[in-house]
């Protein structure tokens, strides 16, 4: 065995032995033993606790909302399928101290419940440490926080704590009690590391399911590149052709493709898309005949969006709207 190895070993036993100094003795025990077991806890919260809450936020997409949490500065957010809903939907994140940004659903799992988003106004944000090493145990005490009932600056994002009773192989469950809006919301084990994601409500509010961190590891690199995974119940897999954009259009004898008609109501119509405009390209794509723009909207599913460059009164503009249901 020479050297290089021996310090290679020991590097790495190093690693996985400082990444479990945080872990509480109190974990290992059946319940607290005492005042000493119960301040172990109340000062790991404590010491945990602002941080999470920070990056903790409140997911609003249209008229109802979720939870979510941030693991980067630049406004990676993870939390769950059935929150998100979908692919590339436009979102809107409230942060703790109440500030509103943009944000876009990136990838999902529909099987499993996982899902990311991004913050799509630049800045740094606040964010967690997530649990890549798969640390926690059966019995750690933990405590998720979330938006229960929506968004409230004066009560912030609200905690619960208490211990893993079940886990398997893509869920974890706990005693934390959670209710509606707590869903995507964050788990902690009390050192304050992300180990998994709100997924189902129980019927006894304190047995609840969580998606654990290591399912997203699982996925990561599809789900951060904006793909939908799996035919599950958390989300419904878009229907190719479904798009309805709302307008009529004819092969002008100048070569160019013109709008005839707009449907009321539709699309179109919200976005200001007018009769008499010339569609130039959609997504980047010449649009040089009716039939181009047929075939792209077969490939398009309601709420796809769609970015339109028209040409109006000599001068080029783009227009960016969503497809609603055929």
């Amino acid at each position: 065995m020479n050297l290089r190895f021996l310090l290679l070993f020991f590097a790495s036993v190093s690693v996985v032995l400082a990444q479990d100094t945080k872990r509480l003795s109190v974990n290992d025990k059946k319940a607290p033993q005492g005042a000493e077991d119960l301040r172990e806890i109340e000062s790991a919260l404590k010491g945990s606790l602002s941080s999470a809450r920070k990056a903790t936020v409140c997911l609003e997409l249209g008229e109802g909302s979720g939870s979510g949490v941030i693991i980067s500065a630049d406004g990676l957010i993870l939390t769950a399928a059935h929150v998100t809903g979908g692919v590339g939907k436009d979102i809107t994140a409230i942060l703790g101290d109440g500030r509103k940004v943009k944000c876009e659903s990136l990838g999902l799992n529909s099987d499993t419940d996982c899902a990311m988003a991004k913050i799509i106004d630049k800045g740094t944000y606040p964010y967690v440490e997530v649990d890549r090493a798969d640390l926690t145990k059966l019995g750690d005490w933990v405590f998720s926080l979330g938006h229960s009932g929506g968004y409230d600056k004066n009560r912030g994002a609200g905690v619960r704590i208490g211990r893993l009773i079940k886990i398997a192989d893509s869920t974890v469950q706990s005693e934390c009690t959670l209710i509606g809006g707590d869903s995507g919301g964050p788990l902690f084990d009390l050192s304050g590391r992300l180990i998994g994601i709100h997924s189902r409500v129980g019927q006894n509010l304190q047995q609840n399911m969580h998606v654990p961190i290591r399912e997203f590891l699982r996925h990561w690199d599809d789900i951060l590149q904006g793909q939908f995974l799996g035919e599950g119940p958390y989300a419904k897999k878009p229907k190719k052709g479904s798009g309805f954009l709302g307008i009529g259009s004819e092969d002008g004898a100048d070569g160019k493709l013109r709008i005839t008609k707009i449907g009321r109501e539709s699309p179109a119509e919200t976005a200001g898309i007018k009769v008499g405009d010339v569609i130039l390209k959609i997504d980047g794509k010449p649009m040089n005949h009716k039939a181009d723009m047929q075939k792209l909207l077969e490939e398009k599913a309601a709420d796809d969006k769609l970015v339109i460059l028209l040409l109006r009164d000599a001068k080029e503009l783009e227009i960016t709207l969503r497809l609603a249901e055929r």
